[in-house]
């Protein structure tokens, strides 16, 4: 009797829920068409429990895309100490460099972090993960899994950097800091997680891209594929820097395509649930 091959397991994680309404609408429209299966909600979007009320028409696997680079923070201690910013966050940098040199605290950002998976309950979550990854410093790595623990939360996202030519200069930093980190942080990280794909085209995921990744999936094992779809409304989003780096409608577009569910069938690979 032949034994049948182990299959790949794919989950297809859409960042960004919450980010603005286009941004919604296109994630919803995905996971209707059956491609999508999990979603990150930022918990301090605009009219949560709107957005959380409409993730009930999907199947989504839900968890929070933990959040210390876009909008206002929860916690009013944070609003205070980033009162030079009008209480919102900076960008990442900005941000990563004063938790580094303690302007901001570890404990800051755990109270912080623990308003936002508070604020997404009672959803089912299964994982946590970050905006622009930056649970992955390595002072705030501990945080997340001590959190996922207290919350009974199963999974945290490792971002892992990949290496796939040719690679922008600013890209090839960001895979570089991010490798760093993956391996400072690899000891910590002792339960077995899906494996990581998408970061060298964050933001821009295109078909030869995605060829070149499902060819090289293994048999028996798990895979998270992270994208941003979504539609693209001008008068919501005016930031010139969130336009130049993300293709939200092509990105829909592409996860909605014939050629991608033949990439599917091609490789073998079967969508799948974190559980």
């Amino acid at each position: 009797m032949m034994t049948k091959p182990a299959s790949i397991n794919l989950i297809i994680n859409a960042d960004d829920y919450g980010y603005f309404p286009c941004i919604n609408q296109g994630i919803i429209e995905a996971a209707q068409f059956g491609i999508l299966t999990a979603t990150g909600i930022l918990a301090n979007s605009s009219d949560l429990s709107t957005q959380l009320k409409n993730l009930d028409t999907t199947n989504l696997d839900l968890g929070v895309h933990l959040n210390l680079t876009f909008k206002a923070p929860l916690s009013e201690l944070m609003r205070q100490k980033l009162a030079r910013w009008n209480g919102n966050f900076p960008d990442a940098q900005t941000m990563s460099l004063m938790i580094l040199s303690g302007k901001i605290s570890v404990n800051d950002v755990r109270m912080e972090w623990q308003l936002q998976i508070d604020a997404c309950q009672p959803r089912k979550l299964v994982f946590l993960n970050s905006h622009e990854h930056i649970h992955m410093l390595p002072v705030l790595f501990p945080v997340v899994l001590k959190l996922a623990q207290d919350y009974n939360i199963p999974h945290v996202r490792f971002t892992r950097a990949d290496w796939h030519w040719p690679m922008k200069r600013s890209v090839l930093f960001r895979n570089t800091m991010l490798q760093v980190m993956q391996l400072i942080n690899r000891s910590l990280h002792t339960a077995e997680m899906p494996i990581f794909l998408g970061l060298t085209q964050s933001g821009k995921l295109d078909l030869i891209y995605l060829e070149k990744i499902f060819s090289k999936l293994k048999p028996g094992q798990c895979y998270e594929l992270m994208c941003h779809p979504g539609h693209f409304n001008p008068q919501e989003i005016t930031d010139s820097k969130l336009i130049a780096y993300h293709e939200w409608e092509a990105e829909l577009a592409l996860l909605k395509s014939p050629e991608v569910l033949d990439l599917l069938e091609k490789f073998a690979i079967r969508l799948s649930h974190y559980s």
